[in-house]
């Protein structure tokens, strides 16, 4: 295995392209995997990038170069270079990647690359632009082997000798109905190989087997072929004929992008994985409605403390454990929340017996607060009674289940609200990795706050009420002598 140094390689190109050695770097270039050579595209100045791209192209696997590049790396590409050159392109691309390259890219280059296109080509660009974005349409590859069943194993060896070379994935065979051109069954390279050959592909081809739709989610798509360990998997139309193939590389892909847009979603950062790249500008552009949550929800969490101000007044030493409540529900709500999203995508969250799933969480969020309730709860009983360290006009035992009750509701409604907002928007088909990060924690952010206060205003009042109905006149006396 050789070792891929990336500051190595990258400092190689540089120094190449300055001293303008034009065949060795080429020669460097030719050798690189496609994928190696964007990681290393990704980090030269945009002159370089220019300029080395006139070796680039010249790659057996430039259109696979593209494909690994970020989108507004792929812009800055189609919009200084000329038709011929994006003709080059284009023949070493499949149709699903240029009808990516047309939805992405300008109008003026997208008509430029169908102008370049034949007219089977375009063909083929077309039907898979009448599909869905992120449906399993967009990402099937049209190469494919396909033979009809009354071949015998001699024929089909013969036909996969001619034109195996140009399949992506070779490794299975498709087997169609030779009457109504419908798929029958699937048999590996390896079944091929190892049979009699006067037999027929009917009477070793699997008659069982898994395929999906063109309409179906590629998410979908890649949690089958990930639970069955595919290489590739069929797909089929209505009429149950074959119409393409996914591959596992793309499934990759997908798994990827996925991956990255849940992340930035989570996290509130939108769901563009190119933001690194952009102006700073353009970089605050895309965070800026998202932050808006977290902002409304300040100014919300303000005037609920502003609501308090004079009980507050009163009890400061209140004011210390806002950030302890809120943050244990804002916590635990991102876990469940993180937990619930997960599971959804990965099929392990059934939607049908989504009830379930909520009221295990919010089994556990009572569980977690329980704990935590009791724990601070007295500890701030022993600070207050026995240390004097918490200096308050709260008895400890008023302080300490103040602080106790209100952990264990702030954890229990993170749970429950962290657990059903996912589970509501996958129910109104958007995605449900917006519900985490500000829009979950914000909510329970607020809903923390208030409760901290209300259960705090609640047991001085009831507290107030039985120590004074509790004490004798006597006692009120002395009490009250006592504080001259």
């Amino acid at each position: 295995m050789v070792e891929y140094d990336h500051k190595k390689i990258l400092y190689t190109i540089r120094r190449l392209y300055r001293r303008n050695s034009k065949i060795t770097l080429y020669k460097v270039i030719n050798k690189m995997h496609p994928s190696q050579m964007a990681n290393v595209y990704r980090y030269l100045h945009p002159l370089e990038r220019i300029n080395i791209f006139k070796y680039i192209i010249r790659m057996d696997g430039v259109g696979e170069f593209i494909k690994e590049l970020d989108e507004s790396l792929i812009k800055e590409i189609f919009a200084s270079i000329k038709s011929d050159e994006i003709s080059i392109i284009l023949k070493k691309m499949p149709a699903e990647d240029i009808a990516e390259l047309i939805e992405d890219l300008s109008e003026p280059i997208s008509q430029k690359i169908q102008e370049l296109l034949n007219k089977k080509e375009l063909l083929e660009v077309e039907e898979v632009l009448q599909y869905e974005d992120e449906s399993a349409g967009r990402i099937m590859s049209h190469e494919f082997m396909a033979f009809n069943s009354q071949l015998t194993i001699e024929q089909a060896r013969n036909r996969f000798k001619e034109y195996g070379e140009d399949i992506e994935m070779p490794f299975y065979l498709y087997v169609v109905d030779i009457d109504t051109n419908k798929m029958i069954g699937v048999l590996s390279l390896r079944q091929l190989l190892l049979h009699d050959e006067k037999k027929t592909l009917k009477d070793i081809m699997e008659k069982d087997f898994i395929y999906v739709n063109p309409e179906d989610d590629q998410e979908k798509v890649a949690n089958i072929v990930s639970e069955y360990n595919y290489l590739a998997l069929p797909v089929l139309n209505e009429n149950q004929k074959l119409i393409g193939i996914i591959t596992v590389d793309d499934v990759m892909d997908v798994i990827r992008e996925e991956a990255t847009e849940d992340m930035l979603q989570m996290a509130g950062a939108g769901d563009d994985e190119d933001i690194l790249l952009k102006p700073i500008v353009e970089n605050a552009k895309t965070r800026f409605p998202w932050l808006m949550p977290s902002w409304i929800g300040g100014i919300l969490a303000m005037c609920i403390i502003s609501f308090f101000e004079g009980f507050m007044t009163q009890h400061l030493i209140l004011a210390s454990f806002i950030p302890i409540v809120i943050g244990m529900g804002g916590n635990i709500g991102t876990q469940t929340s993180t937990i619930i999203v997960r599971g959804i995508a990965t099929g392990h969250v059934n939607i049908n017996e989504f009830y379930k799933v909520i009221f295990k969480e919010i089994r556990v969020g009572m569980t977690l607060g329980l704990i935590y309730g009791i724990l601070l709860g007295f500890l701030v009983f022993l600070l207050v009674e026995n240390y004097n360290i918490l200096q308050t006009s709260l008895v400890g035992e008023e302080f300490g289940l103040t602080v106790g009750i209100s952990i264990f509701l702030s954890m229990l409604i993170g749970c429950a609200v962290a657990s059903i907002i996912p589970i509501l928007l996958y129910k109104m088909n958007r995605d449900p990795a917006i519900a985490t990060g500000p829009f979950v924690t914000t909510s329970i952010d607020i809903l923390g706050v208030l409760v901290y206060f209300l259960i705090a205003s609640l047991s001085s009042f009831l507290l107030l009420s039985i120590f004074s109905r509790n004490i004798s006149p006597s006692k009120s006396v002395k009490l009250n002598l006592a504080s001259i």
